[in-house]
């Protein structure tokens, strides 16, 4: 993608601004996504989650079935687990 820097999604009856440095973790919820922020929001987005990869930026990774991560916001790896911001989350061996 180009430099954006941000996106809006469409949560509760209203778009809302997210920037990208902002986020931390995304959780699949089926054709839903809970999108944690560094500021302990969450946001449900309509939007499944292998879609979503797609159109993030680089610093986003997919780590489990479940979950994509900001890599610049993790704390530390411990074991087989990353921590951000206190949320320990499984790395998956493989996808």
């Amino acid at each position: 993608m180009e430099n954006r820097t941000f996106a809006f999604i469409k949560t509760d009856k209203k778009l809302v601004k997210l920037f990208f440095k902002d986020i931390t973790i995304i959780k699949g919820l089926g054709n839903y996504v809970e999108i944690n922020t560094v500021f302990n929001k969450k946001y449900i987005y309509y939007k499944a989650l292998k879609d979503l990869i797609e159109s993030l930026p680089d610093e986003f990774m997919r780590v489990h079935n479940s979950y994509i991560v900001n890599l610049t916001n993790i704390d530390y790896f411990e074991d087989n687990r990353l921590v951000c911001q206190d949320q320990k989350i499984a790395v998956a061996k493989k996808l």
